[in-house]
């Protein structure tokens, strides 16, 4: 039987302590929140960024075909 433990920092609070050393693609973000939470999923992810996005906290912007840079935004 797998046992389940709650995380106590939540994805989108990694993900921006992530970008706050610089911006980054999408597949190198993806990688570095996969080494604290396994179960992630690119999908799950891409939710995250988009709620991020909507909130005003990061700015993506397309790069390559199928690539985005993915930044925070800074107070100024």
């Amino acid at each position: 039987m797998v046992v389940k433990t709650w995380k106590t920092r939540p994805v989108y609070y990694v993900l921006l302590e992530i970008l706050k050393k610089g911006a980054m693609t999408d597949v190198e973000l993806f990688d570095a929140l996969t080494e604290e939470f396994e179960d992630l999923g690119f999908k799950d992810v891409n939710e995250f960024l988009m709620r991020l996005e909507i909130g005003g906290k990061i700015r993506t912007t397309s790069m390559a075909r199928g690539k985005r840079r993915v930044e925070l935004i800074t107070a100024k």
